[in-house]
């Protein structure tokens, strides 16, 4: 059987010394970088600075976003899923507090 496909954006969020933001949303142990789902009619870039907000409470920095690629993997709370995530490198302007569903950001 084929694994079903999860469409994702990502963000790529690094601090001065070069280490990676990741998340982990309540009720998981797996920790992945912020982002998500698109809602109807978003483009990728309009999907990730609401996914900011609402996962961390600070926005993306206007035009920072650069294109890593697509990327794919097993879904971490999904069985039988598979993640395909178009993943942007940004920059954020604000506190980083985990919001909404994130119970931790490392």
């Amino acid at each position: 059987m084929t694994d079903k496909i999860i469409g994702v954006v990502a963000a790529l969020i690094r601090d001065d010394a070069g280490r990676m933001l990741v998340v982990r949303k309540r009720g998981t142990e797996a920790f992945m970088q912020p982002g998500g789902k698109r809602d109807a009619g978003e483009n990728d870039l309009a999907a990730l600075e609401r996914e900011i907000s609402e996962e961390l409470g600070c926005r993306m920095v206007p035009g920072s976003a650069q294109a890593l690629g697509q990327f794919n993997s097993v879904a971490a709370n999904e069985p039988g899923w598979r993640v395909q995530a178009s993943v942007y490198a940004v920059k954020v302007d604000g506190a980083i507090e985990p919001q909404a569903e994130i119970a931790e950001a490392i």
